[in-house]
Protein backbone atom coordinates (compact mmCIF):
# COMPACT_ATOMS: atom_id res chain seq x y z
CA UNK A 1 0.00 0.00 0.00
CA UNK A 2 1.32 3.40 -0.96
CA UNK A 3 1.46 6.28 1.44
CA UNK A 4 1.07 9.89 0.39
CA UNK A 5 1.91 13.13 2.10
CA UNK A 6 -0.30 16.07 1.22
CA UNK A 7 1.29 19.46 1.70
CA UNK A 8 1.62 22.94 0.33
CA UNK A 9 3.86 22.89 -2.73
CA UNK A 10 7.30 24.43 -2.61
CA UNK A 11 9.43 25.74 -5.45
CA UNK A 12 11.14 22.32 -5.51
CA UNK A 13 7.77 20.68 -6.31
CA UNK A 14 6.88 22.86 -9.29
CA UNK A 15 8.44 20.71 -12.03
CA UNK A 16 6.66 17.61 -10.75
CA UNK A 17 3.37 19.47 -10.33
CA UNK A 18 3.65 20.95 -13.83
CA UNK A 19 4.24 17.47 -15.29
CA UNK A 20 1.11 16.09 -13.56
CA UNK A 21 -1.00 19.01 -14.83
CA UNK A 22 0.32 18.90 -18.40
CA UNK A 23 -0.24 15.16 -18.52
CA UNK A 24 -3.89 15.74 -17.55
CA UNK A 25 -4.59 18.38 -20.22
CA UNK A 26 -3.14 16.15 -22.93
CA UNK A 27 -4.43 12.77 -21.77
CA UNK A 28 -7.67 13.49 -19.91
CA UNK A 29 -8.96 16.69 -21.53
CA UNK A 30 -7.71 16.04 -25.03
CA UNK A 31 -7.03 19.75 -25.54
CA UNK A 32 -3.31 19.77 -25.05
CA UNK A 33 -1.69 22.92 -23.76
CA UNK A 34 -3.67 26.04 -24.70
CA UNK A 35 -1.88 29.22 -23.53
CA UNK A 36 -5.09 31.17 -22.95
CA UNK A 37 -6.44 28.43 -20.66
CA UNK A 38 -3.32 26.93 -19.12
CA UNK A 39 -0.82 29.74 -18.40
CA UNK A 40 -0.94 28.77 -14.71
CA UNK A 41 0.46 25.35 -15.56
CA UNK A 42 3.61 26.81 -17.09
CA UNK A 43 4.21 29.17 -14.16
CA UNK A 44 2.40 27.70 -11.15
CA UNK A 45 4.66 29.56 -8.74
CA UNK A 46 3.45 32.95 -9.95
CA UNK A 47 -0.20 31.87 -9.92
CA UNK A 48 -0.36 29.84 -6.71
CA UNK A 49 2.70 30.28 -4.49
CA UNK A 50 3.16 34.05 -4.62
CA UNK A 51 -0.35 35.54 -4.22
CA UNK A 52 -1.36 35.46 -0.53
CA UNK A 53 -4.87 34.05 -0.99
CA UNK A 54 -3.83 31.34 -3.43
CA UNK A 55 -2.29 27.93 -2.82
CA UNK A 56 -1.04 24.85 -4.61
CA UNK A 57 -1.13 21.50 -2.85
CA UNK A 58 0.70 18.35 -3.87
CA UNK A 59 0.27 14.72 -2.90
CA UNK A 60 3.74 13.21 -2.76
CA UNK A 61 4.30 9.47 -3.04
CA UNK A 62 6.39 8.76 0.06
CA UNK A 63 8.00 5.74 -1.58
CA UNK A 64 9.77 7.68 -4.32
CA UNK A 65 9.14 11.37 -3.55
CA UNK A 66 7.29 11.98 -6.83
CA UNK A 67 4.32 14.30 -7.13
CA UNK A 68 1.32 12.01 -7.64
CA UNK A 69 -1.43 14.64 -7.61
CA UNK A 70 -2.07 18.38 -7.49
CA UNK A 71 -4.84 20.76 -6.49
CA UNK A 72 -4.86 24.55 -6.47
CA UNK A 73 -7.07 27.38 -5.28
CA UNK A 74 -7.16 31.00 -6.29
CA UNK A 75 -9.36 34.06 -5.82
CA UNK A 76 -10.28 34.49 -9.47
CA UNK A 77 -13.89 33.81 -10.34
CA UNK A 78 -14.88 32.57 -13.80
CA UNK A 79 -14.27 35.31 -16.37
CA UNK A 80 -16.86 36.36 -18.92
CA UNK A 81 -16.09 35.67 -21.69
CA UNK A 82 -15.41 32.78 -22.21
CA UNK A 83 -17.76 31.69 -19.40
CA UNK A 84 -21.43 32.64 -19.34
CA UNK A 85 -22.17 36.04 -17.78
CA UNK A 86 -24.45 34.57 -15.06
CA UNK A 87 -21.53 32.50 -13.74
CA UNK A 88 -19.19 35.50 -13.62
CA UNK A 89 -21.85 37.45 -11.71
CA UNK A 90 -22.62 34.60 -9.31
CA UNK A 91 -18.93 33.89 -8.56
CA UNK A 92 -17.09 37.25 -8.51
CA UNK A 93 -13.32 37.43 -8.23
CA UNK A 94 -12.09 38.18 -4.74
CA UNK A 95 -15.08 36.53 -3.07
CA UNK A 96 -14.83 33.18 -4.86
CA UNK A 97 -12.37 30.42 -4.09
CA UNK A 98 -11.87 28.70 -7.42
CA UNK A 99 -10.58 25.14 -7.31
CA UNK A 100 -8.16 24.41 -10.13
CA UNK A 101 -5.82 21.74 -11.38
CA UNK A 102 -7.17 18.85 -9.33
CA UNK A 103 -5.13 16.26 -11.22
CA UNK A 104 -4.12 12.73 -10.23
CA UNK A 105 -1.74 10.56 -12.21
CA UNK A 106 -3.56 7.45 -13.50
CA UNK A 107 -1.46 5.01 -11.47
CA UNK A 108 -2.43 6.84 -8.25
CA UNK A 109 -6.18 7.12 -8.86
CA UNK A 110 -8.92 5.49 -6.78
CA UNK A 111 -7.03 6.12 -3.53
CA UNK A 112 -8.89 9.18 -2.32
CA UNK A 113 -6.18 11.68 -3.22
CA UNK A 114 -8.43 14.15 -5.04
CA UNK A 115 -10.95 14.13 -2.20
CA UNK A 116 -8.20 14.65 0.41
CA UNK A 117 -6.66 17.49 -1.59
CA UNK A 118 -10.04 19.20 -2.00
CA UNK A 119 -10.73 18.89 1.75
CA UNK A 120 -7.42 20.67 2.42
CA UNK A 121 -8.30 23.39 -0.11
CA UNK A 122 -11.68 23.93 1.55
CA UNK A 123 -9.93 24.28 4.93
CA UNK A 124 -7.60 26.86 3.35
CA UNK A 125 -10.58 28.81 1.95
CA UNK A 126 -12.40 28.76 5.29
CA UNK A 127 -9.29 29.94 7.14
CA UNK A 128 -8.91 32.84 4.71
CA UNK A 129 -12.23 34.25 5.89
CA UNK A 130 -12.83 36.32 2.75
CA UNK A 131 -14.33 33.72 0.46
CA UNK A 132 -18.11 33.40 0.29
CA UNK A 133 -18.31 30.60 -2.30
CA UNK A 134 -16.31 27.80 -3.90
CA UNK A 135 -16.46 27.29 -7.65
CA UNK A 136 -14.87 24.96 -10.18
CA UNK A 137 -15.36 23.75 -13.69
CA UNK A 138 -14.46 20.35 -15.01
CA UNK A 139 -14.19 18.54 -18.28
CA UNK A 140 -16.83 15.77 -18.18
CA UNK A 141 -14.51 13.26 -19.86
CA UNK A 142 -11.86 13.56 -17.15
CA UNK A 143 -11.79 10.15 -15.43
CA UNK A 144 -13.64 10.22 -12.12
CA UNK A 145 -14.20 13.98 -12.12
CA UNK A 146 -17.96 14.15 -12.52
CA UNK A 147 -18.56 11.52 -9.85
CA UNK A 148 -16.28 13.30 -7.37
CA UNK A 149 -17.74 16.75 -7.93
CA UNK A 150 -21.32 15.49 -7.73
CA UNK A 151 -20.61 14.02 -4.29
CA UNK A 152 -19.05 17.27 -3.07
CA UNK A 153 -21.31 19.89 -4.58
CA UNK A 154 -23.85 20.63 -7.27
CA UNK A 155 -23.66 21.39 -10.95
CA UNK A 156 -24.80 24.97 -11.57
CA UNK A 157 -24.21 25.21 -15.34
CA UNK A 158 -23.56 22.63 -18.03
CA UNK A 159 -21.90 24.07 -21.13
CA UNK A 160 -22.76 20.92 -23.04
CA UNK A 161 -26.32 22.28 -23.07
CA UNK A 162 -25.18 25.53 -24.73
CA UNK A 163 -24.47 24.19 -28.21
CA UNK A 164 -23.35 25.82 -30.34
CA UNK A 165 -20.89 27.97 -28.47
CA UNK A 166 -20.53 26.07 -25.21
CA UNK A 167 -17.04 24.98 -24.29
CA UNK A 168 -18.10 21.52 -23.08
CA UNK A 169 -17.34 21.92 -19.38
CA UNK A 170 -19.59 21.56 -16.35
CA UNK A 171 -19.51 24.24 -13.63
CA UNK A 172 -19.95 23.33 -9.95
CA UNK A 173 -20.46 25.05 -6.64
CA UNK A 174 -19.04 23.33 -3.55
CA UNK A 175 -20.42 24.28 -0.13
CA UNK A 176 -17.92 26.29 1.89
CA UNK A 177 -19.52 25.62 5.29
Amino acid sequence: MQNYRIRTATVADLDGARAVMLDAVYRDFGTGYVPAWHADIIDPGAFYLTPPRHTLLVAVDEENGAVAATAALDARGPAHPPNPRPLAERFPSGETAQLRRVCVRPEHRRRGLARRLVAELLDFARADGGYRSVYLHTHPDSPGAMGLWRTLGKAVWDDRDDAPGGNGVVHFEIPLA
